[in-house]
């Protein structure tokens, strides 16, 4: 690698190394590491705050989205000494530790540093650090020939129901295939509480539409069905943050929506879709941030399940 491959800006007073700008990450679309870069700076604003005081898991593809790539919660080697770092209990890991140093994005170098990375995608839990969850998500995984447009009815559905809980749900696509509905919640819950609740209405929707819906792992089940995923508030479970990049095709990335949209692709009035990085930057320009709201209230998970 030469001089001119790799040099260092000044962030926010941090130095962060910037290096391979031109390397193309995304082949279909020609969009580069220079890009991803300026991506993450750019939506920063709106990203940060749900980055913030959650351990980020890392997915890297170093080579490329059609390169291998890797899954990444320990601290990577020649992490800088200002970049937040958490020791965390780590329940069930695949490499036998007790604890993992995991990196929190809090500030926009650490982001910046992350994207140079080849981080493209980043995952975050349903709690922060030293706290209960705050989030319960509700994931919507399609089953072919189902897509987003089927996923967009079921969230519909998912909504009204735990409306009648008192319970608000803000709805975001994934970047790939399916969506999250993210509910705020407060209290003391702890994850195996949330995560109760929302089997049980997952549970109660998939009995009232058996054809189009499921609350079951097994994927012999899933297809063309919408498979409601509550297993994702287990405390050792993640859900793409908003505003990630994904790694596909091209460069799209996790939505927030608005539930008029939601209903506008689940009839078909507007096609149902996901949004390239492009787009994402411009509909923030036009709303803000969807998914506000939702950082500065909180619903209770339901009496029956709260934590006696």
């Amino acid at each position: 690698m030469t001089p001119r491959d790799r040099f260092a800006v000044s962030i926010e007073g941090r130095d962060v190394d910037l290096s391979n700008l031109d390397k193309v990450l995304y082949p279909a679309a020609g969009f580069t590491k220079g890009e991803v870069i300026d991506y993450y700076t750019r939506i920063a604003p709106v990203m940060l705050p749900h980055l913030r005081d959650r351990p980020a898991t890392r997915i890297r593809f170093p080579n490329g989205v059609g390169g291998a790539h890797f899954f990444e919660k320990n601290k990577p080697a020649g992490t800088p000494g200002w970049v937040r770092l958490e020791t965390l209990a780590a329940p069930g890991s695949t490499k036998s530790r007790e604890t993992i140093e995991y990196v929190v994005v809090d500030d926009l170098p650490t982001l910046v540093w992350l994207a140079n990375l080849a981080a493209l995608e980043l995952h975050t839990p349903q709690w922060r650090v030293g706290a209960d969850p705050d989030l319960m998500v509700v994931d919507l995984d399609p089953g072919a020939p189902a897509g987003l447009t089927e996923c967009c009815a079921v969230a519909m559905l998912m909504r009204d129901r735990l409306a009648a809980d008192g319970i608000d749900a803000y709805p975001k696509t994934s970047g790939k295939k399916g969506m999250q509905l993210c509910c705020p919640i407060s209290g003391t819950q702890d994850s195996e509480v949330v995560s109760a609740y929302a089997k049980k209405v997952a549970e109660e929707l998939a009995a009232m539409v058996p054809g189009s819906i499921t609350a079951k792992m097994a994927k012999a089940v899933r297809p063309g069905k919408i498979f409601i995923d509550w297993s994702q508030n287990n405390a050792a479970k993640t859900t793409v943050t908003p505003y990630s990049l994904r790694a596909g095709e091209r460069p799209t990335a996790s939505t927030p929506l608005t539930w008029d949209e939601v209903m506008a692709m689940a009839t078909g009035e507007v096609p149902a879709r996901q949004f390239g990085a492009d787009e994402v930057l411009e509909r923030v320009e036009e709303h803000g941030d969807l998914l506000a709201g939702m950082l500065d209230s909180g619903n209770v998970v339901p009496e029956a399940y709260r934590r006696k």
